[in-house]
């Protein structure tokens, strides 16, 4: 696999003035045609129509703006996760990786905990879902309005009572992979929208769910950028919580 073309060492936090977000929205990796940014869990990836909330996009915009560039979305990650998540400058550069993301090209693996333990702890899931106002809801194949969901899964740690699961999209509905594990009947951890018993856990406040990593084709050069981020502090104390205590100290 070719290396980046250009890759960042540190993280370089921005901030909006009105209205503020409280925590730092990092750009990992940046040049001419792109920005890579690590989106912090509970900020949303792109202004909802008619609110003034502060989302990764607009918080990006303004940090842009001094040097005369600007942000083009790509793709979207759900607001409760956090991670990697793409950004264009140009209409022509975003074009080229847009048209890899309905391609399905891009290698996009999050990080979740689960609840339960999957057999076999590793497979393929492919449902079939529709939008019904703010949820998917599950359907069949013979629905007209129904839209092909597949993922591909392996257990990385078998946990208390939950597993931690590296999950590779290979489409990218909405809340696809919230649906398709509480379809499975293995919700991720602290998924109070499909699995309404979340709303009692009280090791993390939002949906276990990290966008870990990210790979594509760059626009310009041709080479294959591939981007790693590291699960925040929120989720790692997750991890460690629902892990099993060693031998001799049960």
């Amino acid at each position: 696999m070719k290396q980046p073309r250009k890759r960042t060492s540190n993280s370089r936090p921005y901030h909006r003035s009105k209205p503020r977000f409280s925590r730092e929205l990092a750009i990992v990796y940046e040049d001419d045609a792109v920005v890579v940014v690590n989106k912090p869990a509970g900020l949303l990836a792109v202004p909802v129509p008619g609110s003034d909330s502060p989302s990764a996009f607009s918080l990006l915009l303004h940090a842009l703006e001094p040097r005369r560039e600007r942000a083009l979305v790509v793709h979207r990650i759900d607001r409760f996760a956090s991670g990697v998540l793409l950004f264009a400058k140009t209409m022509r550069d975003r074009n080229a990786l847009v048209r890899q993301f309905l391609a399905h090209t891009p290698v996009r693996q999050y990080l979740a905990v689960i609840r339960g333990h999957l057999n076999p702890k590793e497979g393929t899931l492919v449902h079939y879902f529709r939008k019904e106002g703010m949820h998917q809801i599950l359907s069949v194949e013979a629905d007209g309005e129904a839209a092909r969901a597949e993922l591909r899964y392996s257990v990385e740690r078998s946990l208390r009572g939950a597993s931690l699961v590296r999950i590779a999209l290979v489409t990218g509905l909405q809340n696809q992979i919230r649906v398709q594990l509480t379809a499975l009947g293995n919700p991720v951890v602290g998924d109070r929208k499909y699995s309404p018993e979340e709303a009692s856990e009280r090791r993390i406040a939002r949906v276990a769910l990290h966008a870990a990593h990210l790979e594509f084709v760059h626009p310009r050069s041709g080479e294959t950028v591939s981007i790693d981020c590291e699960p925040p502090a929120d989720f790692r104390s997750l991890v460690q919580g629902l892990s099993p205590a060693p031998r001799g100290r049960r």
